[in-house]
């Protein structure tokens, strides 16, 4: 009977090659029927842990009972006072602060939907978002109340509250903090915005008012996560409880091993509104019960590494590039890394020399992931058994199934390159009201297509070539300037680099690399040499330009759209 049994799981899983690499213990299906909502996490994870620090950010703490308190004050205001109604959504517009949280989990608890909105948004992008998703309320910080100002007439807003960087500090920091943000250091343009409600002031009237509990399950819509727009117009991934769940889930599953029930110290730089921090950080961090030390400004280095010296820290998410200008920091190397388990980068490929280098200074590997805002986000992992740099993104989580496709939908042979396509509990129901935009993104049998060009080989294991649309053609041949970036990456006097296509007269497209020195002594030709050394011929870049900084998104991502002007 038991080889009987162990003979249809093989039947079953007979599509999952990968299935064999998984670490001990990694299951290959999770039940994300254990949860039916992210509140009755959030409920959970607040019971169980009352007492312990939920969140640490600019000197000052959140217990999990003042979480459970202060988002709870929040829903009772959106359902009473606001009105809002089960569906409706909320926008939030905030960097990595305390207040961050308090909202996001008081809007989930009330049964609405988060729209994430991005602080460095400009006017136009943010009255897109906020006309697409149909927000009715937004929260946002005072320093973007300047941009929020200049579109608000031609929006749907019902409500605008507004918060500072201090304001949820004890007092008199909370008071000290908002005076030299506003007055010293300048960094909030004058605004005005009639009739907005300061937060403070929104959390006291809705702690006395009643506040209904919700029964939520899987299919409800939990966030609209907008993709970057690097097409256009950002789209809003509909992601509903049960995807959420369901990644959270396959998440704990795949790390679980590293993790240490009401003890972990996570440290979380990436900022909360992107999917990768908000999935892993804020929602799984909070289901076992860990401390999440919140990093404001992670580009002030000096302030961010003096932090990391504050406490032992055991956990690090972050992308390449912040690891890169940490490494490049001189007090890094002298920070306590004697508690870390494990740095997972997420966001953008892990280059190898950024994985060597922050391994032979923290003593930690730097394991790697993948995903995709439509997936709620992880796809793949690399197992932390095995986490010394691979040049893969490792092998599909549980309750995931991975295939690579040509044009026409066709599965590629083993180890041909091929549009990477995703099905599993976690994949989006689709983009907010955009059903054109949903037939193109869904394969006629049901898989989502990324825009990723990936390979896999005969264990299962997945490698990014590279973004579909950055594809660069030479004379014919397919060059993929993630090949290309690692291999200038590897010159010890490159600090950054980033490769695109450019027109020209005989090949069609030629190789580009911007790059920025960390030898100020480095030249064309000796960049070049090295390239001639590691590529192929029609790889090797054409043009050279040294710049001292890289444009970056948000959340550190070099912006190759830009470089291509």
């Amino acid at each position: 009977m038991a080889n009987g049994g162990a003979a249809a799981d093989d039947a079953a899983h007979a599509d999952r090659i990968w299935l064999r690499q998984y670490a001990d213990g990694v299951p290959a299906d999770i039940d994300s029927t254990v949860f039916p909502s992210l509140a009755a996490i959030i409920d959970r994870a607040c019971e169980r842990y009352r007492e312990l620090t939920a969140f640490e950010n600019l000197g000052a703490r959140l217990s999990y009972d003042d979480v459970d308190r202060l988002s709870q004050d929040f829903a009772s205001w959106l359902q009473n006072v606001a009105g809002l109604h089960p569906g409706d959504r909320v926008a939030v517009m905030m960097p990595n602060l305390l207040q961050y949280p308090v909202a996001v989990y008081g809007i989930l608890r009330a049964g609405l939907v988060v729209v994430n909105v991005n602080p460095l948004y400009t006017a136009r992008e943010l009255q897109h978002q906020l006309n697409d998703s149909g927000a009715r309320v937004i929260v946002v910080v005072e320093n973007c109340a300047a941009t929020l100002a200049q579109v608000i007439q031609h929006t749907a807003l019902e409500a605008v509250i507004t918060t500072q960087i201090g304001d949820l500090l004890p007092f008199p920091r909370s008071a000290l903090t908002n005076f030299v943000v506003k007055r010293v250091k300048k960094l909030v343009p004058p605004w005005r915005l009639p009739n907005c409600l300061p937060f403070r002031t929104v959390l006291a009237r809705g702690r006395a008012e009643p506040y209904h509990r919700v029964q939520l399950g899987h299919d409800d819509v939990a966030f609209l996560q907008y993709t970057g727009g690097t097409t256009g117009l950002s789209k809003g991934a509909t992601l509903s409880h049960g995807n959420m769940v369901a990644n959270l889930l396959q998440m704990q599953a795949w790390i679980g091993p590293k993790l240490d029930e009401g003890r972990d110290v996570v440290i979380t730089a990436l900022p909360m509104y992107h999917v990768f921090a908000l999935t892993v950080n804020v929602l799984l961090f909070t289901h076992v019960g860990a401390n999440n030390v919140l990093i404001t400004n992670p580009r002030d280095l000096d302030a961010f590494v003096a932090e990391l010296g504050r406490r032992p820290f055991t956990a690090f998410t972050g992308v390449n590039t912040l690891f890169n200008s940490l490494l490049n920091h001189s007090a890094f190397a002298k920070v306590d890394f004697s508690t870390l388990k494990f740095t997972v980068g997420g966001g953008a490929a892990v280059q190898q020399v950024v994985a060597e280098r922050w391994k032979a200074v923290t003593g930690v590997a730097l394991t790697e992931g993948y995903g995709l805002s439509e997936t709620s986000p992880g796809v793949c992992f690399t197992p932390l058994d095995r986490p010394d740099w691979n040049g893969t993104i490792g092998l599909p989580l549980p309750s995931t199934r991975v295939s690579i496709r040509d044009d026409d939908g066709r599965e590629v042979p083993t180890g041909t390159p091929g549009e990477l396509c995703v099905k599993g509990p976690q994949v989006m129901r689709g983009y907010w009201n955009k059903p054109d935009e949903n037939r193109q993104a869904f394969t006629a049998d049901g898989w989502f297509k990324t825009g990723d060009i990936a390979t896999v080989d005969a264990d299962g294991w997945f490698r990014i070539v590279d973004r579909k649309k950055d594809m660069i053609l030479v004379s014919g041949f397919n060059v993929y300037p993630n090949e290309i970036e690692n291999v200038v990456a590897l010159h010890a006097g490159v600090l950054e680099c980033a490769c695109v296509g450019v027109p020209d007269a005989k090949s069609g497209e030629a190789v580009k690399v911007f790059v920025v020195r960390r030898d100020p002594a480095l030249t064309e030709d000796t960049l070049r040499a090295h390239c001639q050394l590691h590529l192929t011929g029609y790889k090797v870049p054409k043009v050279y330009e040294f710049r001292d900084t890289l444009p970056k998104s948000a959340v550190g991502k070099i912006l190759r759209k830009e470089l291509r002007g």
